[in-house]
Parts: structure tokens; sequence; C-alpha cells
């Protein structure tokens, strides 16, 4: 999974004990002592005069000095600038990288506080040292990323009486509350200013993006958006508060209930927008240049019927949405993705709130169209990742590899594949300590070569037209050692564990991830993230609301979610096991109905050299031979259609049965046997 989906994810309720705030800091204080090797000329020197600064970064004197000439006609002290857009996505558009502008810092996670004699960036473990290496001696470097902080900071500096402003189309309705309360304790009042006083000194600000939207192709599309909005519409109608719209602002809502796709997002194939949804009108917010005449056609845009779509400015929503509210009326959000510059525009009397919208959830259930298409994108995703195994497997040991080169590689041999869009994320390409970074990414400055001697994971995924692919992957090409083994296995071990469950309808991801944990909590190992994530239909690779944390949703038949269990020792390996599964009717002995299961749809085999059969009950192995069987069922017949001959020996040499002591561990011996003549027959025939 990539990067910024970890910081969204709740953190479970084990991690507030005091073994696993240990084991969480662990895993991400690992970042400085895996550099330390790097020189001091890489990180800048403040203390000595003049400061002392890398290349690497940006000098903010002037910017600074232009926002704070803007800062007095608001009567603002202090302005506070986070790094997320108007719509909360997970990953932002250049033009919406205001803290990068502002501060040089090119992370994914922090927050900046300007005053008029100081300014101060706050981010997480992750990004001390990389912050050091970009952020010039203008900006205090807080090592913390929590609110409280940032808001115990303002109140010493600032005196009572003074306001402090932020752009309230950057910030959640909870994110908000976070600071105006604490903030309105100590006398200071948190205000809104209109217009964002980044973008008025950002000078070279990137224009917005101007290439067309496009709709879905009509085989990946099971229901129409007249489909979706009448059922939307629907629980409008049966619900006991009687909304009469409901507003939609994360940009995956509008894209699902349209059959829309754009480029404005990296790794996200959304577009900048909104929807007002009511029960006979429809309104789309967006840069109407960017609807063709096809997709007006497609939208219904020249008529105004309850299925007519009208189109809209995009900058015009919050006023629009202002006059709506001036009637008899209720409109339905989701707090999670609502910002507040929508939120304070609504009476409160006016509002029916509720964590997800009804589009997020109805989204999160998959059709059987988008079911079927979803697994087809993840075979043909295999079969990349399999020539990645292949390809490293062959070179490494020549020691011309590196973690870049093997990220590289991936990305290019899904580009060949049918339908590839791009990466759902920045691979995660990871070797010996840099691996025990779970949110490590390659660049440069750490690029690390492979080494036979290294445990290596990669993390990485792609967006095709039908579907978006994760999958995790860690392998050792020479001898790991008894500790690695024993690590991996329980790592798999909990892997099966969650995806063999079997559990009633209703159930909470939450209430059933510590099966993934279970192996590892044995023997007092224990990783620092989230279980699992959500994943979309050509959408976010991390796509909530589904997934075993506290803030998800029960699940469902028809979800897709990963299941990533893990290990990372510091300064020495990680190890991380991700799938993805959907959630699909189980048989039981005493045919309960509705009960449920998770079917694994990623297909690519796990190292066997490290797997410790020893460890594992009949039960797990019997599922880890059944998983083989479904990759020679599933895959070989694509490798054998692209007429890859090497990966199609590989794969069978990696799927063979497993043995536990003298005992052949099968899921069924004669289906299995099928499967191998079935295999070798198709080879023949077609090889």
């Amino acid at each position: 999974m990539g990067e910024s989906g970890w910081c969204r994810w709740a953190v479970p309720l084990w991690m507030f004990t005091l073994a696993g705030f240990l084991q969480m800091s662990a895993s991400y204080s690992v970042k400085h002592s895996a550099l330390s090797d790097f020189h001091d000329s890489s990180v800048r020197n403040c203390t000595v005069v003049p400061p002392y600064l890398p290349p690497t970064t940006v000098n903010t004197t002037k910017r600074l000095a232009d926002l704070r000439l803007l800062m007095p006609a608001h009567n603002v002290s202090a302005y506070i600038i986070p790094a997320t857009d108007a719509h909360l996505s997970e990953y932002i558009a250049v033009r919406d990288k205001r803290l990068t502008w502002i501060t040089g810092f090119t992370g994914t996670a922090g927050t900046a506080v300007v005053t008029n004699t100081k300014a101060v960036f706050w981010t997480d473990s992750r990004y001390w040292i990389q912050a050091e290496r970009q952020v010039d001696c203008n900006w205090d470097l807080i090592r913390d990323s929590y609110v409280s902080s940032i808001v115990d900071w303002l109140i010493r500096e600032i005196p009572e009486g003074q306001q402090i402003g932020v752009d309230p189309f950057l910030f959640s309705i909870d994110t908000w509350n976070s600071y105006y309360h604490p903030l309105e304790q100590a006398k200071q009042t948190l205000i809104s200013v209109p217009q964002n006083l980044v973008d008025e000194v950002w000078t070279e600000r990137p224009p917005p993006p101007s290439e067309a939207i496009e709709r879905l192709p009509d085989y990946v599309i099971e229901r129409s958006w007249q489909d979706k909005v009448e059922e939307i519409r629907k629980q409008m109608m049966e619900d006991a508060y009687k909304p009469t719209a409901v507003l939609l602002s994360a940009l995956d809502e509008t894209a699902w209930l349209f059959n829309l796709r754009g480029s404005d997002i990296p790794y996200n194939p959304f577009f900048f927008s909104y929807t007002l949804l009511t029960l006979d009108e429809i309104w789309l917010f967006v840069d109407p240049s960017r609807v063709t005449a096809e997709i007006k056609e497609y939208l219904n845009a020249s008529c105004f019927q309850s299925h007519c779509i009208q189109i809209l400015e995009y900058s015009t929503v919050k006023s629009y949405i202002g006059r709506y509210v001036t009637g008899n009326v209720k409109v339905w959000i989701g707090t999670e993705y609502t910002t507040y510059g929508l939120y304070e525009v609504i009476p409160k009397e006016k509002l029916l709130t509720s964590a997800y919208s009804p589009v997020l959830v109805t989204k999160s259930v998959k059709d059987q169209t988008e079911q079927k298409v979803l697994k087809d994108a993840h075979v043909r995703d295999a079969v990349a990742v399999i020539q990645l195994l292949v390809w490293l497997e062959k070179s490494v040991p020549k020691g011309t590899e590196d973690e870049l080169s093997a990220a590289h590689f991936v990305d290019q041999k899904r580009s060949a594949q049918k339908h590839f869009r791009g990466p759902s994320f920045e691979s995660i390409s990871a070797s010996g300590p840099n691996a025990a970074l779970a949110h490590y990414s390659p660049n440069n400055e750490t690029n690390r070569k492979l080494s036979v001697d290294e445990m290596y994971m990669i993390d990485s995924g792609g967006q095709y037209l039908d579907g978006t692919t994760d999958i995790t992957r860690t392998v050792h090409w020479g001898v790991p050692s008894d500790f690695q083994r024993e690590a991996f296995t329980r790592v798999l071990m909990g892997n099966i564990d969650l995806s063999r469950l079997i559990f009633p309808p209703g159930t909470s991801g939450r209430n059933v991830e510590v099966l993934a944990r279970r192996a590892l909590w044995e023997v007092g190992l224990n990783y620092g993230h989230g279980t699992g994530h959500g994943i979309g239909n050509y959408f976010s690779v991390h796509e909530w609301p589904v997934g075993f944390q506290s803030n998800n949703i029960a699940l469902q038949a028809g979800m897709f979610t990963s299941i990533e269990p893990g290990y990372y020792q510091e300064n020495d390996f990680g190890i991380r096991i991700e799938d993805v599964a959907v959630v699909v009717k189980a048989d039981t002995k005493f045919g309960g109905k509705h009960y449920l299961t998770f079917e694994t749809v990623s297909l690519v085999p796990y190292d066997r050299k490290l797997i410790n059969t020893a460890l594992m009950s009949r039960e797990q192995i019997e599922w880890l031979d059944a998983y083989c069987q479904k990759i020679r069922s599933e895959v070989v017949p694509e490798l054998v259609r692209q007429g890859l001959k090497e990966e199609h020996s590989w794969v069978m040499k990696h799927t063979e049965p497993f043995v536990s002591g003298s005992i052949l561990a099968t899921a069924s011996s004669l289906t299995l046997t099928a499967a191998l003549l079935s295999s070798t027959l198709l080879q023949r025939l077609l090889f």
C-alpha cells in the first residue's frame, strides 16, 4: 500500500498500550538510524554563522515575507498551512501543494504555522531527516505531528484576544474543532480566511487541470449513473430524517456516481468536482470547459428533468450551497470528507450528518461486474509482479540491481499489460534496513543495492481501466536466518488466519484483525500499522470506508480489502505480506445463512525459502496449498497466453505442494493433481 494511506488509517486500540506504542515508535524511528551513515553535509546546520544549507533546501525568505505582508489585512497573528486539498484527498495535485511551496518540504505529511516573527514546521518521525535536508533556517522544526502540539505552541506564542487564520476548505470538520475549542478556551479565535493567503503570493502556481473528463467504457459498468442516482435517492427517501439533498465532496464520490474519471490527482483517476443531488435535481460543480459535447450528452446536460445534470462552475459551490439552504431543506453530508468551508455555510438545523455519505457506503460494495473485472485486473497484475521476481532472482546475484531499478522494472512490466493506466502509488521498494521503514520509498540519496544477503520487500500496485491493484511480497535470495524465517512464517500465518476466517454478517473488521497479529503476539512480535484497507475499481488504492480500523464500516459480501500483516526489525529487515481479498459467502457445516469469508484475488507465490511449515497448522498449510493451486488455475493460463515460458516454469516450481513433517498437506490431493495435469496439458497445447 502507498505511504499516504498509512497516515489516514485510524490507530487500533492496542496501540494505546505501552507495548503497542513502543512497537509503533520503533517502527517509525528507524529512519534516523537507517540513514545515519549519510554525511552531515546532507542536512542543514542552523547553529553556525552563516547557517549551513545543503543544496536540497529552498530559500523561503521572500515567500514568508510576502505572506506576512498579507496577514494584517485579514487581522490574523498566525496562519496555519496544512498538507491537503479542498477535498481532503490522500494524494494532491501540484497546484495544491501549498505546504511544499512555502517550506520547500516535499513529504506528504506536515503542518506549517507562520506568525509575524516565526515560521514553524511540524512533521512526524518518517520525515525528520527529509525536513532537515529540504527546509531552510527560516523554519523551526518541531518533531511532532499532533494537533495538540500545534495548539499548545499557538497558545504559548500568540497573545490572548488574537486571531489565527486558516483556509476552511483545507480543514475537515473534526480538525477544525480540534483547533477551535482549545484555542477558544485560551481566549484566542480560529477564523476562516476566505482567500488562501499562500495562493495570493504563489505567483507561479500551476494552473488548474484542463484535460477532458472521460467516461468509463461500458464493459466495466453494470449500473448506469441513472441507476446509481436512483439508488441514492431511494436511501434519502427511506431515511427517517428526510434529507432533501446529499452533498458530495470527496472526489471519488462524484466520479463513482457518474461513472466518470479524470487525471487531476497523482495515482488516482479523479477530477476536481462537487455534486449536490436532490430528489428531483442534480448539480455537478466542475470546470465546464473540461466537459466535452459527448460527456454533456451522456449526462443529459441539456434538459431539466430529474435525470438531467446541471453543470455549474466548480468555484461557485459555496455560494450555491448558501443559496440552497435558505429554503426548507435538509442537507446530508459525510463528515469524514466534507471540509469546514462547506460545513460552515449550512445552518445546523438544516444538516444531516453521518461519518460517510450514502455514496461512499454504497460504493464500498462492488456489483458482479465490478467484482469480475477487478479480479481480471489482478490476474494481469500478477503477471507483472511474477516477471519482476523472476528477473530479480537472476539479476540480484550479479550485483547489478538496486531498489530504484526494481521499482522501475515492475512499473515497466505493468505498463505492458492490457488496460494499464499508471501506478496506483509510489512503489515501496526496500532492501535490508530500508525495509524496516514501513513507509519507505527509494530516492537517489537512499537507494540501496539489492543483495543476496538481505531481505527485500516490494509493495506496489497498478491502475487499470478495470481495477486497481496493491500487493506486497517479501523475498530473500540467499540464506535467511532462523529468526527471519520464523518472523516471515508468522506474518504469513497471520495473513492466512484472517483470510480463512468465517464470520457472521455485520462483523466489523476491527473485531477480527487481531487474527492477523496472533501468531506474532505469541512470540512477542507485532507491527505498528493497520491490517488492511479497501481498494477500488480504477479508483483509489486506499478506498474508504472498508478495512479493519475502528472507523471502518461492517464487512459485507462484495467488499474488497487488503490483508497485510508485517514485522519490522529495526535497522535490519522488514516483512510485509499483502494480498487483496473480496468478501464472499461462506459454506458452513450446518448451513448457516449468509456467513462470510474472504477470497484472495492477489495471485503471486510467497517465497518458499522463508516459510517454515513446522510452525504452521495443518489448516494453514491446506489453505496455502489451495492458494498455490488457485495461482496455477488462474494465472498460468494468462502466462501461457502471453507466451511467458520462463515465468510459467517459475510459477510451477514455486507452487508445488507443501509438506508438514511426513504428511502431504493439501486442500484436496485429487483436485491438486487435476490442476497439475490441466496446467501441463495447457502448456503442451499452447507453447
